[in-house]
């Protein structure tokens, strides 16, 4: 039988001003349904929500954002799940060096 590993999840949702005009499937509860329904088909367990609604992708200086980074360091999530790359920043750039290069050297 294979082990089933286990993931300590920090689930984030953001949505800009510029968002609104995308319609539901962007909301953040909407956002927080699809994700917890795939943290819960997959049997993980959901450490916190992280949510910066209103804030604009382009930097990584958000509320919830630094919040997230902050239980990173602390060894508290060891997996981060976003609707889609688009929610996690807008700049593609800051975004793969988030994908690519942080969280893989932190376990996450």
């Amino acid at each position: 039988m294979k082990e089933h590993k286990q993931y300590s999840v920090g689930i984030y949702c953001r949505l800009s001003k510029d968002d609104i005009g995308n319609g539901d499937s962007s909301s953040i509860l909407s956002q927080k349904a699809m994700l917890e329904k795939y943290v819960h088909d997959n049997e993980w367990t959901i450490f916190d929500y992280y949510v910066d609604d209103g804030y604009s992708g382009t930097n990584f200086n958000r509320p919830d954002f630094q919040r997230m980074i902050d239980d990173i360091e602390a060894d508290k999530i060891n997996m981060v799940i976003v609707k889609d790359l688009s929610r996690l920043g807008r700049n593609y750039i800051l975004a793969g060096q988030y994908t690519e290069i942080y969280f893989p050297d932190r376990g996450v």
